[in-house]
């Protein structure tokens, strides 16, 4: 006996510490990321943020844990205690009684490690609900009644998502403990099977009935709860959302009379256990099973066929305009912030005319942020270690009293972009730890531009932007045109974009500093970021967190380190504020002499009565199989968070700057303290503020469809726009929005805006142009200016094919991309000229190399711009090297004086240039020295050159090619003439 007690007892050792080994693979890490979180959130002094989520969460644990191992637990004890003293033999039962006697002999075991391991994986599902508890206890009302039941909108996003969370769990509760009970009763002799027959002792009968009618009464609650899902219908979609009249006078009732069998049915299941049968449930359970075919389903459904299809437009009539109104109040599209205003789409007034105008053109952006990333990088990299976001952003500066937008962007250290020895531990985590600068160019002109039509060497140095740099070379000396006290740049979108993302600063006992600043200086950082990391506990913990040893061992920490993890913006901001929903885009921006990235941030509600279920997300695309990536939809979202993260020392501040939302104030009860007020936002800092784009894609969508006011006009889709698809990279995916300094038109002071063109349903002429201000006296304000339905303004995919077709752009197109790759830009949408729509595109080239150095990249070549005439309604359009010369063409010389001219610095524009004959019609040759000045000539000569001329300067501005020839040959054979003739 002794071998196989050993035997047994080394197996059951084994299986222990194999246990207690893969316990603590499991626990150590949870317990370390705790920690190392604790330590962060300490950090950022935001700690109150990590401890309510964590209480939350461990109290749902908990909670929902005890409450399903708990069920299970009951039902297997009292079945067990209620068990037969005596089970008689039975030829069916034979087989049971070797599983009866196993679990007998671990019967407690059993009935303690079932319910325990259910209740663990429930409590895990459940404690991922600690935003519906929070808000649930600290949400409070709208203001505003739900028209159907005259519940305040806080009852259906705050208590709703709670009372359904506690019936979700007290259904699986139960739904798991009625076979736990059943299967003991069996196991145990409580319901046999004998001669076809199943036969229940009075306990089980007693348990099984008592828990068959709890299910059946939770079903019934269910059926109460689900009329008030009726206002989130989706059954109407994609027409509108919410209830509809199949809703409200089928589905409605139908629950209730379902809700009203479901407490008979339960009634029933208890009665049975006085009166012995199982019948008058069974057949309460059928009714009830029927009624939600017949009722829930197959009336519903011929209401809808007969009734209401027939009708839909004038029964649905209410319902809709329910739809129009939420989904307009749970946006932020409603008459308070949209304004309307009727827009002809044919200019009646030259544009040097309209003061408005003149600032719209002076300001026109011909950089592309989402071009110049690679130029960027190229000619303000400085070393290799550092690079740009592939996105470049658009932001504005006052500069001498002056508004103008940039293009901006943080010089980042890229992790990816250390080669050889850069990459060891030591150098990638200790020495390459920061970017240096920030850098910005006038998005409205180049430094010069590019007359090649063949990209030679004459325009290397044409086309590219001109330069603001604040860094730490230019610190002191007086250079900086937008001033920098610290442009070391510790957190950013590019230096936290390799894994793992940490960098480890701060002295290192009796050594000097180890951080590259520049080639002649070292750097010890001094800010408050980072999480010390001296002592031997917390080296211990970040080595386990990033499985580094050298974290442990490294004679390059010292008792003043610090570790810096999380320097993603966008990273810090979410968990500080779990309950925010950031933008994809976040921005650099100097305030008062700081770096700092501003992220803009949403709250969100995955429903809202009545509204439009939309996404803040673009639609992605499976790269294999090509279909759609699912969306996470919401119903309601506001941008009432801007939050600021210091470039330097990572400090996360969030801003209020919408007091009229209710779920905010629900967050900021839940985490008091958290969310700064909107009076502590600095005017420096709101000047820099921007609309948000993900929340103007979403608006803009919803805007195609619900400007409209008239239901039956809604229920046609008749009056319906849509967004237009991007005519320069990818026709599948809409235009991106775009930012514009633009004149306003009482002023015609410059207002920073985000903008888009919209067109008609399915079609491809301009509807409607939508722009956003962001300006700090009427922020969030939306202007939406509507062409008549019955308009000819070509749209954006109307007008890129215009312009690409036109024979200049078409023939030096042909040359150039002999030696070039061609890129088109943004293609701004500008009102103009009183009535007018005027479209900007710059195009870029960039030099085709067989080295992949990266020493080609896009400069700006050509400018193209077109307009509808006001009285033939065809389209003009310009190309040339420069926005003068361009808008010259289209409307004749003197408009392009108002365009800002290449050249100058990044503090100064230069004076105007004269405007250039077209790119692909030669320049008229130089007169020959001998030939006197006009009054000197003949007059037969003098009359013939000057008719030359006159032609000549008239097919310029038409852009007639021509007639600019036939002009050009008549002035050549006037001088030829005149030479000739020996005068």
């Amino acid at each position: 006996m002794t071998g196989p007690v050993f035997e047994s007892r080394r197996t059951r050792s084994l299986v222990l510490v194999t246990v207690v080994l893969l316990g603590l693979l499991i626990v150590i890490p949870m317990l370390v990321g705790a920690y190392t979180n604790w330590l962060w959130f300490g950090e950022v002094c935001y700690r109150n943020v990590w401890s309510t989520v964590l209480i939350t969460r461990v109290v749902l644990f908990f909670a929902v844990g005890l409450l399903v191992s708990g069920a299970l637990f009951l039902a297997m004890a009292l079945a067990y205690r209620s068990r037969p003293v005596f089970v008689p033999p039975s030829p069916s039962n034979r087989g049971l009684e070797q599983y009866r006697n196993e679990v007998l002999k671990r019967r407690r075991m059993l009935t303690i490690a079932i319910p325990l391991v259910f209740g663990f994986f429930a409590g895990i599902a459940g404690q991922t609900n600690w935003d519906v508890v929070q808000l649930f206890l600290r949400g409070g009302s709208f203001g505003t009644d739900d028209p159907q039941f005259g519940h305040d909108i806080g009852f259906y996003v705050f208590d709703l998502p709670f009372y359904e969370f506690l019936l979700n769990w007290a259904f699986i509760a139960v739904v798991l403990a009625l076979p736990v009970n059943l299967a003991t009763h069996y196991l145990f002799g409580g319901l046999r099977v004998a001669r076809k027959s199943v036969v229940l002792s009075w306990p089980a009968r007693f348990q099984l009935a008592v828990l068959a009618g709890t299910l059946i009464l939770l079903k019934a609650v269910a059926y109460w709860l689900d009329r008030y899902a009726l206002v989130s219908s989706s059954r109407k979609e994609p027409t509108f959302t919410g209830a509809g009249y199949t809703d409200i006078h089928a589905v409605l009732p139908a629950k209730l009379i379902m809700a009203a069998i479901a407490v008979v049915c339960a009634i029933a299941f208890v009665g049975a256990i006085v009166a012995h049968d199982f019948r008058i449930p069974a057949l309460a359970t059928a009714l009830l099973v029927l009624s939600s075919i017949l009722v829930g389903g197959v009336w519903p459904l011929l209401m809808e066929q007969f009734s209401v299809r027939p009708n839909a437009a004038d029964v649905e009539r209410p319902y809709i305009e329910r739809n129009i109104a939420a989904t307009r109040d749970a946006y932020g599209i409603g008459s308070d912030t949209v304004e309307y205003e009727p827009y002809s789409g044919v200019g009646t007034r030259p544009p040097r005319e309209v003061p408005a105008d003149v600032t719209t053109i002076a300001n026109t952006r011909l950089l592309d942020p989402a071009v110049l990333s690679r130029t960027f990088t190229q000619q303000q990299q400085l070393k290799n270690f550092y690079s740009f976001p592939s996105n470049l952003d658009i932001d504005r500066y006052e500069i001498d009293g002056e508004l103008r937008d940039y293009i901006v962007g943080a010089r980042e250290l890229s992790p990816h972009s250390l080669t050889g020895n850069q990459t060891d531990w030591i150098n990638r985590h200790t020495v390459y730890t920061h970017g240096d600068g920030f850098v910005a160019a006038p998005a409205n002109r180049v430094n010069a531009a590019v007359r090649s039509a063949t990209g030679d060497t004459a325009s290397s140095d044409s086309g590219y932007p001109i330069y603001t740099v604040s860094d730490i070379a230019s610190q002191g000396t007086g250079r900086q045109i937008i001033p920098v006290d610290q442009p070391r740049i510790y957190y950013g979108e590019v230096i936290s974009s390799a894994s793992p993302d940490y960098a480890i600063v701060g002295t290192a006992g009796t050594e000097g500093p180890r951080e590259y600043d520049t080639d002649a200086t070292k750097y010890t950082y001094t800010g408050a970021g980072g999480v010390p990391i001296g002592n031997w506990f917390n080296r211990l913990a970040f080595a386990t967190q990033y499985t580094e040893r050298n974290i442990l061992f490294s004679r390059a920490i010292g008792p003043e380190s610090k570790i810096i993890f999380h320097r993603d913006p966008q990273v810090r901001v979410e968990k500080v504020a779990p309950w925010l929903t950031t933008d994809r885009n976040s921005y650099p921006a100097v305030v008062d002499g700081r770096i700092v990235w501003i992220v803009d941030a949403y709250t969100t509600l995955p429903q809202y009565p009545y509204s439009k279920r939309s996404t803040l997300e673009e639609a992605g695309v499976d790269p294999v199989t090509g279909r759609s990536l699912p969306r996470d939809e919401i119903g309601y979202a506001r941008n009432s968070v801007k939050a600021t993260v210091d470039a330097y020392d990572g400090t996360v501040t969030l801003y209020q700057v919408d007091d009229n939302d209710p779920v905010l104030e629900a967050w900021m009860s839940v985490f008091p303290g958290t969310v700064q007020p909107e009076d502590a936002v600095s005017d420096s800092l709101r000047a820099h503020f921007r609309y948000p784009e993900d929340l103007f894609r979403t608006q803009r969508e919803l805007l195609a469809k619900y400007h409209v006011n008239d239901p039956r006009e809604f229920f046609t889709n008749n009056a319906f726009w849509s967004v237009p698809s991007d005519p320069t990279v990818d026709a599948n995916r809409h235009q991106p929005p775009f930012y514009v300094l633009v004149g306003d038109q009482e002023t015609a002071e410059p207002s920073f805006r985000l903008a888009s063109a919209m067109v008609g349903f399915n079609r491809e002429f301009l509807s409607a142009y939508l722009s956003a201000h962001s300006d700090p006296d009427d922020y969030g304000r939306i202007t939406v200016l509507q062409l008549p339905t019955d308009t000819l303004t070509q749209g954006p995919q109307q007008i890129q094919n215009s312009m690409i077709s036109d024979t200049r752009v078409a023939s030096e197109r042909t040359l150039l991309e002999r030696s070039n790759r061609i890129q088109y830009g943004n293609l701004l949408t500008l009102p103009i000229a009183d009535g007018g729509v005027l479209y900007v595109e710059p195009l870029y080239t960039e030099r085709i190399s067989t080295t992949v150095d990266g020493s080609t990249f896009p400069q700006l070549s050509r400018v193209l711009v077109s307009f509808r005439e006001p009285g033939t309604g065809g389209v003009r359009i310009g190309y040339a090297p420069t926005l003068a010369e361009a808008l010259d063409q289209v409307f004749g010389t003197g408009t392009g004086a108002a365009a800002t001219a290449p050249g100058g610095d990044a503090r100064t524009a230069p004076p105007t240039e004269a405007p250039a004959p077209p790119p692909d019609v030669p320049a008229p040759a130089a007169p020959p020295a001998e030939i006197p000045p006009v009054a000197e000539m003949p007059a037969e000569s003098a009359a013939e050159m000057a008719a030359a001329l006159e032609d000549l300067r008239a097919a310029q501005q038409r852009g007639d090619n021509a007639a600019f020839g036939a002009a050009l040959d008549r002035l050549l054979a006037a001088v030829e003439g005149y030479v000739e003739a020996g005068n």
